[in-house]
């Protein structure tokens, strides 16, 4: 795992040209702390930059940028090629020579001299973002891995051309100039994150996964991402032609597809383990690594003292019967809200998913003893996980006969006692309710479902589910939400069944735009490598060849996945309530972070500012301090704006 970065159409002179290149990679150390190069084109105005953290081939073969054997090729890398000795193996039966070493990245380069870049993409299995120069055809290649592990930031600065793992690697060029795009802090206050291709800048773009993009020296041109692989297309073709074998069948592919992907993701010259939380996801990963290992797997947790946030217990009970090499830390309030200040430059945009809070924790307990961790992200996307794909369509059928003003009057009924008292009424219920009807935090689903029940159509319902501000034009000023995947019909998948639309378009926006990010960001910032088995292409389209019924079973998610983790974990250490990754973060905001809050929601500051309606947002912030209602996930939302506009 690595930062990259670079110029096109630089016109400074060769040692500035290097030096600017340099000063962007120097943001990136965290991602690659062992190494660091440097190569220019100067009459083309290229740098190509790298911080490496080495991972495969430690020695100096590995260094980047890299020249292809031809010398017609230079690259610059983060991430990993799973299928790299299969190719090499390929290569040279074909009579292809490479470098002298045996990392990926010089597989990758005899690859694209070998068969060109595209054909080359779409043979390669891994996580990945890179820069490829072609010397003969002065063209720069920008490129990121089909599913969106890796990041990769680019833009213009009038005619100069930048891109970086991070923005904070174009910012540190002396010719970067960019405005706060409001209309993506918009989208930023509806979801907690910035859907691709917007960044939190006007004319900086995220590369869309699945695609690659290539310019040409000279005057500035708008060139279009090419797309190699398409996630609604895979999910389209997968339902079009589905797996027509037994459950029983479905099941021995998974454990086969599954299986061979952690095997690829266990290759490292350097330490490994893996995150557990005790989930379905993680465990099915941890267990299959552990079925492949000769010696115990290095697994971590955190755990929360506050019972309603904490699957350390499960996580440990998990460990043991799979006799894992178990590490847990539980974390005091004082721990994790000493991570706060951190977050702004950690993960460099505006982001509003709380959880990154334990998720940056786990990874710096990992990074004590490992260098690459696997983690079980993605299975919810692919298996139905969410309880929203059970809620969306029930309640369609619940409440669509309904007349408006009658669903009016119940959303009013559901919001008069807080959710506190709703989580006493619950708590006082637990010995008489149904498993299947225990959830986690109570009181705050019902106050979301109060917010849904007036939806016109499934898809609204689908809209307010992974909503939080539901109409975050009025609240940051001068803003009209972007058009992406999750707004525009014209980009969502012709499927069948809704509960199958709302994973395929979570797949292209929650997962890569959120999860992938608060996942990369946070280990990247202690110098981890995350490796995802669950994201292996073929696993994913194999994934959307299955019946909605072997994911989705009456009120159970993620069938097929808990039936292959039964296999080696007994249910009753996995089956339980859902909790997510999450902090006690209203309390938090009542009480630790209540001066820190109130700083960055002070009225007066807000209004000079200019980017959100003042009294929009003490209307919520009083609301909440109050205790009357949980406005929490909004507030943090805008809290993570202002305190990533202090932190420069």
């Amino acid at each position: 795992m690595c930062g990259i970065a670079g110029t096109l159409n630089d016109t400074q002179s060769a040692d500035t040209l290097s030096a600017n290149a340099k000063r962007m990679a120097d943001t990136l150390v965290h991602r690659g702390p062992d190494d660091a190069g440097v190569w220019t084109e100067p009459d083309q105005g290229l740098a190509l930059a790298h911080r490496r953290l080495s991972i495969l081939d430690l020695s100096c073969e590995g260094r980047q940028p890299m020249a292809s054997a031809c010398d017609r090729y230079r690259i610059v890398f983060n991430g990993e090629i799973y299928n790299h000795a299969i190719l090499r193996n390929e290569l040279e039966s074909a009579g292809v020579r490479g470098r002298h070493g045996h990392s990926d990245t010089e597989v990758m380069l005899a690859a694209i001299a070998t068969w060109g870049v595209r054909n080359a993409l779409e043979r390669f299995t891994g996580m990945f973002a890179f820069a490829l120069w072609d010397r003969e055809t002065r063209s720069l290649t920008l490129a990121r891995d089909r599913l969106g592990e890796k990041p990769l930031y680019y833009g213009y600065s009038g005619k100069l051309f930048l891109f970086g793992s991070e923005l904070k690697a174009l910012r540190a060029h002396p010719k970067f100039k960019a405005e706060i795009d409001r209309h993506a802090l918009a989208s930023m206050q509806r979801l907690a994150y910035i859907p691709a291709p917007h960044s939190i800048y006007q004319g900086i773009r995220k590369l869309a996964p699945g695609t690659l993009l290539t310019l040409q020296t000279g005057h500035r041109t708008e060139s279009r991402p090419e797309v190699y692989w398409s996630a609604r297309q895979v999910a389209e073709q997968g339902q079009r032609t589905p797996f027509n074998g037994t459950e029983e069948e479905a099941l021995d592919e998974l454990e086969r597809l599954l299986g061979d992907a952690v095997s690829r993701q266990m290759v490292a010259d350097v330490p490994l383990g893996a995150f557990l939380s005790g989930g379905v996801d993680s465990s099915v990963t941890v267990a299959l690594m552990q079925a492949r290992s000769d010696r115990p797997v290095k697994s971590f947790t955190i755990g929360f003292w506050e019972r309603a946030f904490n699957e350390a217990e499960n996580a440990k009970a998990v460990a043991t019967h799979l006799g894992t090499d178990h590490t847990e830390l539980y974390i005091t309030p004082e721990q994790a809200l000493d991570v706060v200040p951190l977050l702004p430059k950690l993960y460099d945009e505006p982001y509003g998913d709380s959880s990154q809070i334990p998720t940056y924790l786990v990874s710096q307990l990992a990074r004590q003893q490992v260098t690459v961790s696997l983690s079980g992200d993605g299975g919810d996307e692919l298996f139905g996980g969410y309880n929203r794909y059970l809620w969306g369509k029930h309640l369609w059928r619940m409440l669509g006969w309904a007349p408006i003003s009658l669903r009016h009057i119940l959303a009013s009924l559901l919001t008069s006692p807080s959710p506190a008292a709703w989580d006493r009424i619950f708590h006082a219920l637990h010995p008489i309710t149904p498993a299947s009807l225990r959830y986690q935090n109570p009181g705050d689903k019902l106050h979301k479902l109060a917010q849904i029940v007036t939806a016109r159509d499934p898809q609204e319902i689908y809209r307010r589910l992974v909503s939080q501000w539901k109409d975050p034009e009025n609240l940051v000023l001068g803003s009209r939400e972007p058009v992406t995947a999750f707004t525009d019909p014209t980009q969502q998948p012709d499927l069948v069944e809704f509960e199958h639309r709302m994973m395929q378009i979570d797949s292209v926006t929650y997962l890569p735009d959120d999860i992938l990010v608060k996942v990369d960001r946070a280990a990247m910032g202690m110098s981890l490598e995350t490796r995802l088995p669950l994201l292996d292409h073929k696993l994913v389209e194999f994934a959307w060849s299955l019946p909605l019924a072997m994911k989705i079973h009456g009120n159970q998610r993620k069938r097929l996945l808990r039936k292959l983790l039964y296999r080696h974990v007994p249910a009753e250490l996995i089956e339980r309530p859902k909790m997510g990754f999450g902090i006690p973060l209203a309390d938090w905001l009542r009480g630790p972070l209540r001066a820190w809050s109130e700083a960055l929601l002070n009225e007066h500051r807000l209004r000079e500012e200019g980017y959100f309606n003042p009294a929009m947002v003490q209307a919520y912030w009083k609301e909440h301090l109050s205790g009357q209602r949980n406005w929490s996930y909004y507030l943090w939302n805008v809290l993570a704006f202002q305190s990533w506009q202090d932190a420069g």
